[in-house]
């Protein structure tokens, strides 16, 4: 009983740990291709040397990528904060 517990152990460390390495990796892959979007649209920046207002600006672009929330944990408050006793 008791190999099988450690075995079962092993088994579960090793798969979090390539769960873990499929999600940096998808990650990385992410960052890089925005950072060559960005490079492109400093690049035309950089050609145009305009400054845009907001009739002219591209707001698609600066949107959040749905694919990166699924990374970012669930963050817990850490301490009961109760407005009532400000005013008593």
């Amino acid at each position: 009983m008791n190999k099988i517990l450690i075995f079962a152990l092993m088994v579960n460390s090793l798969l979090m740990a390539s769960d873990d390495q499929s999600n940096h990796d998808e990650r990385k892959s992410r960052v890089e291709k925005q950072i060559e979007i960005e490079m492109e649209k400093e690049k035309k920046y950089s050609i145009e040397q305009t400054f845009y207002t907001e009739e002219n600006y591209d707001f698609k672009g600066a949107e959040v990528n749905p694919d990166s929330l699924l990374s970012i944990p669930v963050l817990e408050p850490q301490d009961d904060f109760d407005m009532d006793s400000v005013y008593d």
